[in-house]
């Protein structure tokens, strides 16, 4: 946005925020040794969500946010206790 792309706005940003705050507060929520399914619950419901505002905000997230996103999901994900480095998103991912 400092550099001048028009793409990212500040609504976009503090929604986008808003949502990945979220994410890391319900992982902290399960506590120790999480059952996979009940943390891909909160990877479903953030991807859900991001694809709403992605519509939302004209298709903000492009190619390197796409991947950015998607490494931040699994990592969280990871330190919650799933084992996994493929990409969570897929299933759910409309950007």
């Amino acid at each position: 946005m400092t550099d001048g792309d028009d793409i990212f706005n500040l609504e976009n940003i503090e929604a986008t925020i808003k949502v990945l705050d979220s994410y890391i507060k319900n992982l902290i929520k399960l506590g120790v040794k999480p059952k996979k399914k009940e943390i891909m619950k909160f990877v479903k419901e953030v991807v859900i969500s991001l694809n709403e505002i992605n519509d939302k905000y004209d298709y903000f997230i492009e190619t390197m946010e796409r991947e950015e996103l998607c490494e931040y999901f699994i990592e969280a994900a990871n330190i919650a206790g799933l084992v996994s480095d493929e990409d969570i998103t897929e299933e759910w991912r409309e950007w």
